[in-house]
């Protein structure tokens, strides 16, 4: 009897170890791999209509089952714990301890997103999008069971079809590119579009998401640059807070790029301060503490070193921007509520954090 391929599978896991392997014997080759392998081979006959579609495709119906651990050509043998079996039947939390006991509980969630701009000099919006993350820390005793509501479009309009009345008004989120933390229950986002969890004790990263769409801007910059002739320019920005009157950023930097061959530069800024760096070629103007609707100004007279050759039209380099907006977020998502349940009843103290900080944010002039 001669078949034309093995296929070895590591028990019920099915993890490929070994395929296509040719054979012209059954009794020769196959011994001769069980030595090789020193493997503890099963040999198991499908169901003869099954039988009969292999043999039409010239392969033999005999499957080989691995019922050990493989130590194949001197490899040592794999560290990888063996599945917990009560785990997968019970479904117990695997990541988080019994008999945690807290004081005060309490729960901390920050909500922090990344904004990233391309801008032209017209300024026309060229790419735009969020990458967010949901950052949890959690002082819980026991089991709790969480329960956390964010303003996602999916999710209201779930809720609103669970309880039979209208989504109420106010900015829905589409979130894209969800992934969560494993103590997510999958089953229950899918049905609910709720996000249910057992917590892990500690910090942990609860999900990740980007928008693409219905971005809020936190800056924007408007650039002015004149040539006047071939060794002055004149440099105007002006950068705009879009976000609340009552809120601020924190550690603004505006880096405004400059000709490699600037000789002597002189500036004024209405808030911050600005200097010429000459080692990347631009002005850095920082502003420790940006309170929103303002719109404060830098300009720069900029004298450059002559040179014989003839200057040559080039593409400037963008102008770039670093910040961080607490209490803000770029793609408008909020925590609707977080709940937290626990058997013994206790009270519990939730913070919520939002902060946005810029990612590649870059306005070209």
């Amino acid at each position: 009897m001669k078949i034309s391929n093995i296929i070895l599978w590591e028990g019920v896991e099915g993890k490929q170890l070994i395929t296509d392997i040719p054979v012209q014997n059954v009794t020769s080759q196959v011994s001769g791999c069980v030595r090789m392998c020193n493997l503890s081979v099963h040999l198991f006959f499908v169901e003869f209509t099954f039988f009969n579609m292999l043999c039409c495709l010239n392969i033999s119906p005999i499957l080989l089952f691995i019922s050990s651990r493989v130590q194949c050509l001197g490899e040592q043998p794999s560290d990888r714990p063996i599945p917990n079996a009560t785990l997968q039947v019970t479904g117990a939390v695997g990541w988080r301890r019994e008999g945690l006991v807290y004081k005060k509980n309490e729960v901390f969630l920050d909500i922090v997103e990344s904004v990233n701009l391309l801008m032209s000099s017209k300024g026309v919006v060229l790419r735009c999008d969020v990458t967010g993350k949901v950052l949890m820390k959690c002082f819980l005793s026991g089991m709790p069971d969480l329960k956390l509501g964010l303003n996602d479009k999916i999710g209201l309009e779930k809720e609103s079809q669970l309880k039979s009345r209208p989504t109420k008004s106010g900015k829905t989120i589409e979130l894209d590119d969800v992934t969560f933390h494993q103590c997510v229950n999958l089953t229950r986002f899918n049905s609910e579009k709720t996000v249910s969890f057992v917590p892990p004790d500690g910090e942990f990263e609860l999900m990740k998401y980007r928008i693409t769409e219905g971005v809020n801007l936190p800056f924007k910059v408007l650039p002015t640059i004149k040539e006047l002739g071939r060794t002055r320019m004149e440099v105007n920005v002006k950068v705009k807070s879009v976000f609340g009157a009552k809120m601020f950023a924190l550690g603004v930097v505006v880096k405004i790029p400059v000709p490699k061959h600037t000789a002597k530069t002189s500036f004024t800024v209405t808030s911050g301060r600005a200097k010429y760096n000459a080692s990347i070629d631009c002005l850095v103007w920082k502003i420790r503490k940006f309170p929103g609707q303002t719109e404060p100004t830098l300009s720069a007279e900029i004298e450059l070193i002559s040179t014989m050759t003839e200057k040559k039209s080039s593409t400037r380099p963008p102008i770039q921007m670093e910040f961080q907006v607490p209490m803000f977020t770029a793609s408008g998502l909020r925590v609707r509520f977080l709940k937290v349940w626990e058997k013994s009843g206790y009270n519990t103290v939730e913070w919520v954090r939002y902060i946005t900080k810029a990612g590649s944010y870059e306005v070209r002039c």
